[in-house]
């Protein structure tokens, strides 16, 4: 049954996706002026779908690290008691993974038994790649080319078309994905997602002890640590960033990459961005030299600051406010009849916006025949700003219109004799009579000709 829900949770989150409504055109300049480096941008807001940015948000890149925010998803809905030791540290993942430079870890030795969640913490925090690899082994069934099977065929079920995994921690610059695809991603596991407080927890934690027994360079516990600084209050300093909710790091070469969600009051967005380059990050230069740059992070940083200091989230449309009224025929009734949106619309807008700023545009006929019930649909209305339409919203009668028959009545005998119809008619009667009249004249001259022969005849 937890199943079945979890397909129809992402079969829905691949239908909202599809029908959200996005106007991240009508600010692309602004955005474009901060000068981010990264070569994928996504930055969706979660309460309306608009799409406040995108930068290359379907162009595919190397996944990095961020593979494992779906090899994570695979654990936890496949693993239903994390607490239970069963995943064994076998010797041909760290033969695979000592093929690669530097790879980040969560220093777990050859044989050792893990638990399904320290695994998950490991995955999460330091980004570790061996517990990727254990986790893959052991839910693929010793066979890790099975596991990764299974990460694709998730990816496609959840939409992202554009996304393709060959391992199950991002080492291979093979793994490819997209801003548009890392963000529906990080945006189904912490929304959606059977076990998304628990992932959400995870996101949120700053570091977590490995216990005793299962690492390398000591037998005692010992801390692992996040590479996610937004979240981190003492580690972060200039990175830290207090509506970041969580995230996840990756990087190859001279670039980063970096998917989150963010909350600041009602405000909530996801984020992804893609292959950032290392120069561009100006904390690095300033402020900490000595350090590995975190260029994903600080973009992250410029893009959501712009974000929450000039946008806000606003009723743009309530559902009690008068939008309109339309004149009525056929009642003693009223003349017109006021016009409400049968739905309010949230949108993001610009702080130095206001309701003079919005367009309308109205798909509503010139008059209303009455009768009417109050709340029947008569149109909508469409809300634009900058030339791009943030919403359409039905209307709806604010009240009960009755018809005058008398008034019905006489209108329809008007309507009938100016109607085209009516006027066609006339024109078939007159065509009609006339050849009447031809035909009564021809007949009636030829008559008088037969009867003057026949008297002359008659002598």
């Amino acid at each position: 049954m937890k199943k079945i829900v979890s397909l129809c949770l992402a079969l829905l989150l691949s239908l909202t996706l599809l029908a959200s409504p996005a106007w991240a055109g009508a600010f692309q300049s602004q955005f474009e002026q901060l000068g981010v480096s990264a070569e994928g941008v996504y930055i969706e807001n979660l309460d309306t779908g608009v799409v406040m940015y995108e930068k290359n948000a379907h162009t595919q890149m190397s996944a990095a690290s961020l593979t494992k925010l779906v090899t994570t998803m695979i654990l936890l809905e496949k693993t239903p008691d994390l607490d239970e030791r069963k995943f064994e540290a076998v010797g041909s993942v760290f033969d695979i993974i000592s093929q690669y430079d530097s790879p980040s870890h969560a220093d777990i030795k050859r044989g050792a038994v893990l638990s399904g969640r320290e695994l998950l913490y490991a995955m999460m925090l330091p980004s570790a790649n061996e517990a990727a690899y254990i986790v893959a082994y052991n839910i693929g069934g010793g066979n890790v080319s099975n596991f990764v099977y299974l990460m694709n065929a998730k990816a496609k079920q959840m939409g992202c078309l554009n996304t393709e995994f060959v391992d199950p921690c991002g080492l291979e610059p093979g793994n490819m994905t997209t801003a548009y695809d890392m963000a529906q991603i990080i945006k189904y596991m912490s929304n959606y997602m059977d076990q998304r407080d628990l992932f959400a927890e995870v996101c949120k934690t700053t570091s977590y002890q490995m216990p005793a027994g299962v690492g390398f360079s000591t037998s005692d516990a010992y801390n692992i640590w996040t590479t996610d600084l937004l979240i981190d209050e003492n580690r972060g300093d200039k990175y830290y960033r207090a509506y970041t909710q969580g995230g996840k790091t990756g990087s190859l070469e001279d670039w980063q990459n970096f998917a989150a969600w963010h909350q600041q009051g009602d405000m909530r967005f996801v984020s992804a961005v893609l292959h950032a380059s290392n120069t561009a990050d100006k904390y690095q230069q300033e402020y900490y030299p000595t350090k590995t740059p975190k260029p994903a992070l600080y973009e992250t940083c410029v893009l959501m600051d712009w974000v929450y200091n000039n946008f806000r989230l606003d009723n743009a449309l309530d559902t009690g406010a008068f939008v309109t009224e339309r004149p009525v025929k056929y009642s003693t009734q009223a003349d017109t009849v006021k016009l409400y949106p049968k739905e309010g619309l949230y949108t993001i807008l610009p702080n130095e916006s206001d309701e003079s700023t919005i367009q309308r545009t109205y798909d509503l006929p010139e008059t209303l025949a009455a009768p009417i019930k109050q709340g029947d649909v008569v149109g909508t209305v469409t809300l634009s700003l900058a030339g791009e339409s943030i919403g359409t919203v039905e209307l709806i009668a604010g009240s009960n219109i009755d018809r005058n028959m008398v008034l019905y009545v006489i209108s329809r005998i008007g309507e009938f004799f100016s109607s085209l119809y009516f006027r066609v008619l006339l024109v078939l009667v007159a065509i009609t009579a006339v050849i009447y009249l031809v035909l009564f004249l021809y007949m009636n001259f030829t008559h008088k000709g037969d009867g003057k022969i026949r008297h002359h005849n008659r002598y």
